[in-house]
């Protein structure tokens, strides 16, 4: 069992940044992937960026060279760099973590972008 933790959610204005985190009950070396995911109102849950134990990475068209996955080894953690962000970012965010057969979903954070 995995359990995620998400943290560093909030209000912030269009142009503004965000670091989202996910702190990993296990080793961050035994969860082959871990991404974050984002579900708008309305709208159906979407992968934003992820990053494998190998250390690639994937990013959605709508956040690439604005949105940043990275990952502390030491810490357990996983976290996701905002930057320029736009109303349309605005959503609850999810950590995501893939472990053979197994998924696992942490509680999600929200982020609203707004003026």
């Amino acid at each position: 069992q995995v359990q995620l933790v998400e943290s560093g959610g909030g209000l912030v204005q269009p142009g503004g940044s965000l670091r989202l985190s996910c702190a990993t009950s296990r080793s961050i070396f035994s969860i082959n992937v871990m991404g974050w995911y984002r579900q708008a109102p309305g709208k159906e849950r979407e992968l934003v960026a992820a990053i494998t134990s190998g250390g690639s990475t994937n990013y959605a068209d709508s956040v690439k060279g604005r949105f940043f996955i990275s990952r502390d080894n030491a810490k357990n953690t996983v976290y996701l760099q905002m930057i320029s962000l736009k109303p349309e970012d605005t959503a609850v965010y999810y950590c995501n973590g893939v472990r053979g057969s197994a998924i696992y979903w942490g509680q999600g954070t929200q982020v609203t972008v707004s003026s």
